[in-house]
């Protein structure tokens, strides 16, 4: 039975409706086909976040809240305008990290996300560092 990933990925209500606006968005302007394919851009750039908050392309953003990080979703020679905003913490006994908006990468990114929705404590360094035991599928 293979090891479970450390991190659990979760979507805020309002990282869900960005997803949804998103696509709403890719259809009017670009039709379904696009639509189709840039979901697939935004949600493997989700679902790379099984590995935790030190995979490459993802930073901190202290200087708009503290304990908050993104993920541009424009990664391994897919195109996109996007950023995932999350957190870390915990859900229970695992690692977790909480997708807290999906936003455009024009957008001004603090006034979309309130301090007041992430967390004034970040995990210790030591829970950066940590590793998944096998990549997300």
């Amino acid at each position: 039975m293979p090891a479970r990933d450390p991190w659990r990925v979760r979507l805020s209500a309002a990282a869900e409706a960005d997803f949804q606006d998103i696509l709403r968005w890719t259809i009017e302007r670009f039709g379904e086909a696009q639509a189709r394919a840039y979901a697939k851009t935004l949600a493997d750039a989700v679902a790379a976040l099984s590995a935790g908050p030190t995979i490459p392309g993802a930073r901190r953003r202290d200087k708009i809240a503290k304990g908050l990080f993104s993920l541009h979703v424009g990664r391994q020679g897919r195109k996109g305008r996007h950023f995932v905003l999350f957190r870390i913490g915990r859900d229970g006994d695992r690692l977790a990290i909480e997708v807290l908006r999906l936003l455009h990468d024009a957008m001004d990114l603090a006034r979309h996300v309130p301090t007041a929705d992430v967390p004034r404590k970040s995990l210790p360094p030591a829970a950066l560092r940590q590793r998944p035991r096998q990549p997300f599928e």
